[in-house]
């Protein structure tokens, strides 16, 4: 269930309120109100927050329609407490390409900047901003326009440090990824970042700053967190799909009833079953039991995970079909897709698990699981390659170990 409240879309894109957000919104006025403020005061200081969100948001539409320019969609835009957060389906693998998507949402904050002070100017206003935002007295509304302008350039300077998971760690690192291995130019541009966030961390513990302390352990789980997963990425970059999937996997049929799906959950390690539609049964598989192995002329028609299944029973009890309670899967991937294509879908589409399709006929299961498994073979190996698996070889005879 999605934790985020939709306000609105822009170019087919939609932007949602994340549940967080309330607290803000609750928080600003209480905030002012405790210290005295009048309720008109309140009333404008947290107007003057949410038109910095506004700018947040245009700040990441920037990100958006850039990244559309370069044909990488954009699921969805949602604001937090923090900030703003616009979900590419994809890293484009072109540098530049990432390079220009990180940097408009900045100049996106500096164009705003520069429209605030011509019209600061215009209408004979200060460009002094004003320092403190929550005072009793409130905003002034003579600076609001300058301490707008203020917040945008900072904005923009402050995305464009060269630390992730800001705008200028990334446009750092596809700086140096026209140079550099994609791997590389990360653990460098990830290496400046955790730098910075030692230098912040130590400045503001000596300074007794704690918004520069958490700033610092924002800055180096970032920075962590972008290294690993670039070294996913060059996993899984030059594989196809069949080289990571599950080839022992059960299926049920959507007219099959719910206790079947608990049978095969407690019967094996398998969260997730794909229903397949029009297969018949395995010989040897007993009345109680999922069918077991090679459906190859159904047709899927959805996933029944864990959580659904649960649900149902609790919900329904044994009254329940399989096919009445699960889920359409995100998408079916092809066995020879690139694996690092389908693998930044299942992040985008929040996919744990996605049936693999061969000329129509269903011949495995791909999962995260799956993904970090073929990460850590191969880290341990020191090899992109996986042993005794060719990107032809789907057979589990001679390939690595399969879950069952």
């Amino acid at each position: 269930m999605r934790r985020s409240l939709k306000i609105g879309s822009v170019a087919g894109i939609g932007i949602y309120l994340h549940w967080t957000f309330g607290l803000l919104l609750l928080g600003v006025p209480a905030l002012y109100l405790w210290q005295g403020a009048t309720t008109r005061a309140a009333l404008v200081g947290t107007g003057v927050i949410l038109a910095i969100f506004a700018c947040v948001v245009l700040h990441e539409l920037g990100h958006a329609l850039t990244a559309r320019r370069f044909d990488v969609p954009t699921r969805d835009i949602t604001l937090y407490p923090i900030g703003g957060l616009a979900r590419l389906e994809r890293i484009p693998r072109e540098s530049m390409k990432e390079f220009w998507i990180a940097v408009a949402g900045p100049a996106v904050n500096v164009v705003i900047a520069v429209v605030l002070g011509a019209l600061a100017v215009a209408g004979g206003a200060a460009l002094q901003p004003q320092v403190a935002l929550f005072t009793p007295e409130g905003p002034q509304s003579g600076n609001i326009l300058a301490t707008l302008l203020w917040i945008n350039l900072a904005l923009a300077l402050f995305n464009m440090l060269p630390a992730f998971p800001m705008d200028g760690g990334r446009a750092l690192r596809a700086l140096l990824a026209t140079r550099l291995a994609y791997a590389r130019a990360t653990q460098i541009a990830a290496n400046v970042g955790q730098a910075m966030a030692l230098a912040f961390g130590l400045l503001g513990l000596f300074g007794g700053n704690l918004i520069l302390v958490f700033i610092a352990v924002f800055v180096y789980l970032g920075a962590s967190q972008e290294a690993r997963q670039a070294t996913l990425r060059q996993t899984t970059q030059n594989l196809r799909v069949r080289q990571a999937m599950m080839t022992r996997f059960r299926t049920l049929a959507p007219e099959d009833p719910i206790d079947r799906g608990a049978n095969a959950l407690l019967a094996g390690t398998d969260h997730d079953f794909p229903v397949v539609e029009g297969a018949g049964r395995d010989g040897d598989a007993r009345d109680g039991d999922a069918r077991d192995g090679d459906p190859r002329d159904g047709r899927v028609v959805g996933l029944l995970t864990r959580q659904q299944l649960i649900q149902a029973l609790s919900e329904r009890g044994h009254d329940a079909t399989v096919g009445e309670v699960a889920r359409a899967q995100c998408f079916t991937a092809d066995a020879d897709e690139n694996l690092d294509d389908v693998f930044q879908k299942m992040r985008g589409e929040e996919c744990s698990t996605v049936p693999v399709t061969e000329g129509g006929r269903l011949v495995g299961l791909l999962t995260m699981e799956n993904v970090a498994e073929l990460m850590m073979i191969s880290s341990a190996l020191g090899e992109e390659a996986v042993p005794g698996r060719s990107a032809r070889d789907s057979a589990p005879e001679g390939g690595l170990p399969h879950q069952t």
